[in-house]
């Protein structure tokens, strides 16, 4: 069992030298962003209302009893890049495989916004609760009805997933 814990906690976080690039990061959100806001009714209307937008186009999580999940990231507000983050997570319970999953987190008000800015390491739950959004008819969002300060919307690669929690991550800038 101990040797598991290890295996995942040492290739759960890269370090720097295995670390993505910023040009990387910086591709793969766009990408992410542009497909989230083709496939999803009204993602694009609520991104310019919300003020800032936390993208991780990858989180990898794997996982053999205990699991663990990671991914970097890019804060977007006003348009323009604001800082590298990473999502970690650990579980434990019945899992056994490997996901990946893209994650947005949009911060609907300055003031949440900037009390994610202030923190060192935001926890999701105890800094602040994400509300994850699913989808209405037609599979659009109804922009008029979000009135959460933080709102999340996680994503496999079929489409958007539902009944899925951040709950426990830790969320940490990063330099890149």
């Amino acid at each position: 069992m101990w040797l598991v814990l290890v295996a995942i906690a040492s290739s759960g976080a890269p370090d720097n030298s295995e670390a993505t690039s910023a040009a990387a990061i910086d591709a793969s959100v766009y990408v992410t962003l542009q497909s989230f806001e083709t496939q999803v009714p009204g993602a694009r209307e609520l991104g310019r209302k919300a003020a800032g937008i936390l993208i991780f186009p990858s989180v990898i999580k794997a996982g053999i009893g205990v699991g663990g999940e990671y991914g970097e990231g890019l804060l977007i507000i006003g348009g323009a890049p604001a800082g590298y983050y990473n999502l970690i997570s650990a579980s434990f319970g019945f899992q056994l495989g490997v996901q990946a999953r893209s994650v947005i987190i949009m911060f609907m008000t300055d003031e949440a916004l900037a009390r994610f800015r202030r923190t060192s390491g935001w926890k999701v739950g105890v800094d602040g609760s994400v509300t994850i959004v699913t989808l209405g008819v037609g599979g659009s969002i109804d922009t008029d009805k979000i009135t959460s300060p933080i709102i999340g919307f996680i994503i496999d690669p079929t489409g958007l997933m539902y009944n899925l929690t951040l709950e426990g991550s830790k969320i940490s800038r990063i330099s890149r």
